[in-house]
């Protein structure tokens, strides 16, 4: 798949068995998931196929207040489980097609995939420490597969 650095928006290619290695981008060695990562259509549906590390999709758009008011939380909680939990957004706007085949009628939604399936999904913006409720559901989940 095709990954842009958060860092430095550079595009890396990434095979989807190696999202669980901290990959680094190959242009200016930061963590490419160390950082909620934007994705496309395609990158969205690449990385919640692979089935090594759990993936939360922050569904959103650039008009939402709610949506632009949980971008921080959203962050911090990619930073803090940086290689446990993929952090990733979808644009509605930008990938209309993504929005449809995931039913999303709300933003935000966040959605919680787990070896190619959805397991979760919660609508709204949450505060932060709902939102590592979350994670930890997400991550004991892991554990028991």
């Amino acid at each position: 798949m095709q990954v842009s650095c958060p860092h430095c928006r550079k595009t890396n290619r990434v095979p989807a068995d190696r999202v669980a290695d901290a990959p680094n981008c190959g242009a200016c060695g930061e963590l490419l998931f160390g950082k909620v990562v934007e994705l496309d259509s395609t990158a969205l549906q690449e990385i919640i196929r692979q089935d090594k590390i759990p993936v939360i999709v922050d569904f959103w758009a650039p008009w939402c207040g709610p949506c632009r008011m949980f971008a921080p939380t959203f962050e911090a909680a990619s930073r803090q489980h940086a290689g446990e939990v993929l952090f990733v957004k979808v644009n509605t706007e930008d990938e209309q097609q993504a929005a449809a085949a995931h039913q999303i009628r709300s933003i935000p939604t966040l959605g919680v995939f787990l070896d190619g399936k959805e397991t979760g999904r919660v609508s709204g913006a949450l505060p932060a420490s709902q939102l590592e409720q979350l994670v930890k559901q997400v991550k004991t989940q892991k554990q028991a597969h």
